[in-house]
């Protein structure tokens, strides 16, 4: 008994220690870092694999195949995409019916199999023995991939979600970078460079093996699924039920647009480097480097920009600096190469290069930016039973943009003779429209944008408190009213959506407007002026709430202009006389004086009245139960919490 009790104590402090030390105290954790481990050795083996394969059927044809040189190439990699196409969501429903860390035992065991055979493939020259192993390392990916995904929102806690995604993906194109200079400098070695990749590949896999035998349990999310074998049924099937929510699913897009634009730049950089750039095949490998790296600082950055809780505002943000930098990066090309067959030291002894690099790393790491919320979106939202099918259906996307990718290059290049360049371009419009269409049809993504723009720009934001606003589940969050943009810093207090009741005015503000009614704010008036919109704004609270969503009311009915909090309106005892939920009490503190306050007359006419960067400040108290929560309670505690700091 006392063992028993005595392991959640370390749990609790693992995480603890976790939420003070920042994300990479996970990796000294064994919930976590042998998963990362077994993770990134995948796929640093995948890459080097595929990559030593490509190489020597590249420079030496003759001994593997008498296929073209290109035609192979290009079949190697179909061959990796096509298991992603067909045993998604056959992989996604393992995940979520066996214990996950026996699930991705079984696929490093296999993966050490596979490896056995290619070891083979490689001394022999075998050419359809190392296809078959490109087809079956695809297959070890698609069955990883969605238990991958799943895994983590098991193990780490909400704080965690988005620094742990931030570790993979840095771990990720880390992996990629790696196992592709490996790759390279093994099969330039000599005569016997096949032999040194079969032998790198082999230890790897086995290392996955065994890091994979320290991953905890990760139970099963729905025991009772029975596996549908049938590929083309199951992949249908496991679309349609990561289309249930339009957030979750529309982010699924925005992944696999993430690793379309990805895909248009890497498989570019050797003719990039090379008629582009003048550069040699080294230059070329300093292009990847510089894009992984991007990338995964990126990854690792979203966990401070984004406070440690899934925010979706830093997608736009990150969609723009990629294409942003991309049209920058094609400019900066304009009048290169200086010369031709440069080495990487003669590369970077001409300032314009510095231009590309600095171009190719920004865009990278926006990139970064772009993809980590996304994917912390989709385990914190998705169902927990469907969680790993969700991810599969992402995986089953990811393949189709990957083959749209090389598609569009392939008629960019060809028929429209197009420059690699003017395909950069090309790419970066279309990730500009791309971003405005899922923006527009999904307006949280633009307005938690704003919010995190507001509080990171503008302010600088004291959050405390705010583990008592409820994971999920409705309830009503009631606040001072202080200033024009008191929602805003609300909403980026909150992971979840919130439904805010807003006066008819400031609803109506033309442009804002629109973003209101996509956000489903809930417009209010006096019923002196319109009793008949009054009625229609409690049933849409009722609505929301029974939903089980957050709504926020501001009980004071206006925004101060003395500071003071004025009396709370018997509006919170209607809302909770129909529907008796929890009420969240949240204060606001130094926004009073602010360019967006009416201290001293009108708000918003005396810009930068505090300067940048003032610290503001909001407290949250933990939920008071319906039946206490009369107006004046609620006010009594508002007041408490806000304190002497307006």
């Amino acid at each position: 008994m006392q063992g028993a009790a005595a392991r959640p104590t370390m749990a609790g402090a693992q995480a603890n220690a976790g939420d003070e030390h920042g994300q990479f105290a996970l990796l000294t954790q064994r919930r976590f870092a042998p998963f990362f481990a077994t993770q990134f050795l995948g796929a640093a083996n995948d890459n080097l694999f595929k990559y030593a394969f490509t190489l020597l059927v590249t420079y030496k044809a003759t001994e593997y195949t008498t296929l073209d040189p290109a035609l192979a190439v290009n079949l190697i990699a179909a061959l990796f995409i096509l298991p992603f196409l067909l045993f998604s969501a056959t992989s996604g429903q393992l995940a979520d019916k066996i214990d996950k860390a026996r699930l991705m035992r079984l696929v490093k065991a296999l993966e050490v199999g596979i490896m056995l055979l290619g070891a083979y493939g490689f001394w022999a020259h075998s050419f359809p023995i190392l296809l078959a192993c490109t087809f079956l390392m695809g297959l070890h990916s698609t069955l990883f991939g969605p238990v991958k995904y799943a895994y983590l929102p098991q193990v780490l806690r909400p704080r965690e979600i988005v620094g742990g995604n931030g570790l993979v993906e840095m771990g990720t194109f880390l992996a990629i970078l790696l196992g592709t200079m490996v790759a390279g400098s093994l099969i330039n070695v000599g005569p016997n460079g096949n032999v040194q990749a079969a032998a790198v590949c082999l230890l790897l896999a086995v290392g996955g093996w065994l890091t994979s035998m320290a991953i905890p349990s990760g139970r099963p999310s729905d025991p009772a699924l029975a596996i549908d074998w049938n590929p083309f049924r199951v992949t249908w099937a496991t679309v349609q039920v990561a289309r249930r929510d339009r957030a979750v699913f529309l982010s699924l897009l925005g992944i696999s647009w993430l690793w379309f634009f990805g895909a248009v730049f890497l498989t570019q950089f050797p003719q990039f480097a090379q008629k582009t750039l003048g550069g040699d095949p080294g230059v070329a490998t300093l292009l990847l480097a510089v894009f992984s790296i991007g990338v995964g600082l990126g990854s690792l950055l979203c966990e401070k920009m984004s406070r440690r809780q899934v925010e979706i505002g830093l997608v736009p943000f990150g969609a723009i600096g990629m294409t942003v930098f991309t049209v920058d990066l094609v400019f900066a090309v304009r009048g290169l190469p200086v010369a031709q067959g440069q080495s990487v030291g003669a590369f970077l002894a001409h300032g314009g290069h510095w231009r590309v690099l600095v171009d190719l790393f920004l865009l990278s790491t926006f990139s970064g930016f772009y993809s980590v919320p996304l994917y912390s979106l989709i385990q914190t939202r998705a169902a927990a039973t469907h969680k790993a099918r969700v991810v599969a259906a992402n995986n089953i996307l990811n393949a189709l943009f990957l083959i749209l990718a090389a598609g569009l290059a392939a008629l960019a290049l060809g028929p429209l003779q197009l420059s690699i360049p003017q395909l950069f371009l090309l790419t970066a419009l279309l990730n500009a429209l791309v971003a405005i269409y899922i923006f527009m049809l999904v307006p949280e993504f633009l307005l938690r944008f704003l919010s995190w723009l507001l509080v990171n720009v503008m302010y600088r934001i004291d959050k405390r408190g705010t583990e008592h606003l409820p994971a999920e589940g409705a309830a009503v969050v009631v606040a001072n009213h202080v200033s024009f943009v008191d929602a805003l810093v609300l909403m980026a207090m909150s992971p979840r959506p919130i439904r805010f009741v807003m006066d008819l005015g400031i609803f109506r503000i033309p442009v804002l407007s629109w973003l209101f009614r996509q956000a489903k704010a809930i417009p209010i008036t006096s019923a002196k002026k319109d009793r008949a919109l009054v009625e229609r704004a409690f049933a849409r609270v009722s609505d929301e709430l029974r939903d089980g969503q957050l709504v926020c009311i501001f009980p004071e009915g206006r925004i101060t202009d003395t500071g003071e909090v004025y009396p709370f309106r018997p509006g919170i005892t209607r809302i909770l006389e129909n529907d008796p939920v929890p009420v969240v009490p949240c204060a606001l503190q130094g926004l009073w004086g602010s360019f967006f306050s009416r201290m001293g007359g009108r708000a918003m006419t005396r810009p930068f009245r505090r300067g940048m960067r003032s610290r503001i400040g909001i407290k949250v108290a933990a939920p008071v139960p319906a039946a206490q929560a009369s107006p004046a309670a609620l006010q009594e505690v508002v007041v408490q919490l806000r304190g002497e700091w307006r």
